[in-house]
């Protein structure tokens, strides 16, 4: 019998969920509806600000991982810990939880990745420099390509690593993100 997720050490989980990048797919848009479609099903109205596409699969023409990425930004007050239970009614898992942000993943299976998986960012209203990296780097694909270049050195070093993989990008998402706030000002 297989093990739960939940059972799996880190290392388990990173061997059945490795990094492996994909060239741009136009039904990454299709799926980020579909999901942004049911959460507006499933969540209370009064509670969500905003539902954004964000994450390289709503970056133009940039390889990504097959995981399509949402952010949910919630009115103040919202509570995050009772949202996510929620959506885990709804098929979801929690990953991490902290007393302003909650991400959880849809589409895990002991078996590996499900055909549409889902990375889901519960924040609240205001906490979305994603949505400015996006932009940015939809504006400028010159800088969108340099980004799918880091991403792919980062994927064949750190496979079977999803924190340092991340890590490793950080530096350059956050000089991007920087930029992007300075050239759009308050977007969002």
């Amino acid at each position: 019998m297989k093990k739960k997720l939940s059972e799996m050490s880190l290392e388990e989980l990173w061997q059945l969920f490795p990094i492996e990048l994909n060239e741009s797919k136009s039904v990454w848009q299709t799926y980020y509806q579909e999901i942004a479609d049911q959460l507006k099903k499933w969540l209370p109205k009064s509670a969500v600000v905003r539902i954004s596409h964000i994450g390289s699969t709503a970056i133009n023409d940039i390889k990504a991982k097959n995981i399509v990425d949402v952010l949910i930004e919630m009115s103040g007050g919202t509570d995050l810990a009772a949202i996510a239970q929620l959506l885990e009614t709804k098929g979801c898992i929690i990953m991490s939880t902290t007393k302003s942000r909650v991400s959880l993943n849809r589409g895990y299976t002991p078996e590996g990745f499900a055909e549409k998986v889902y990375h889901i960012h519960l924040r609240f209203d205001g906490d979305n420099d994603e949505l400015y990296f996006r932009d940015y780097l939809n504006q400028y694909p010159e800088i969108a390509k340099e980004y799918e270049s880091l991403k792919e050195k980062l994927a064949v070093e750190f496979r079977n690593d999803r924190d340092q993989y991340t890590l490793q990008k950080s530096s350059f998402v956050e000089e991007k993100t920087k930029k992007a706030k300075e050239l759009y000002g308050v977007r969002y």
